[in-house]
């Protein structure tokens, strides 16, 4: 068990490669008012799921608010979960940071992660 601890947090330290800026920070609450562009969205994850019964077994990081009225959802494509060292859906409760595009989907906004080098653990105050 110990080892496997050890394992997920020197895992979970992989995420953690780039510095974060502050002033570079998007605030999950406030990613709708930058889509079409790139940036950096942090927040806590409220809530993660893997829909492996969905079309293209998606998983979701919910931030910006409790799930259902979340303002912000990362998604990572069935495709590319393999490519991450940990399970995504165990980054629940964690802050973190997203980078990419940013997109609407529906009347939030959404970031689709293909790569773990989008995907930084952080320290939000």
């Amino acid at each position: 068990m110990k080892t496997l601890l050890t394992t997920v947090a020197a895992a979970l330290l992989t995420l953690t490669t780039a510095p974060l800026l502050a002033e570079d920070m998007i605030p999950a609450e406030n990613a709708t008012r930058f889509v079409g562009k790139d940036g950096m969205v942090c927040g806590t994850v409220e809530k993660a799921r893997y829909a492996e019964g969905s079309e293209g077994q998606p998983t979701f990081l919910y931030m910006g608010g409790k799930f259902p009225r979340h303002t912000f959802s990362a998604r990572i494509d069935g495709a590319d979960r393999g490519k991450f060292p940990v399970a995504p859906e165990s980054l629940e409760g964690k802050a973190v940071c997203v980078i990419g595009k940013i997109a609407r989907d529906n009347a939030r906004a959404e970031i689709v992660l293909s790569s773990p080098s989008n995907l930084k653990l952080a320290t939000i105050k």
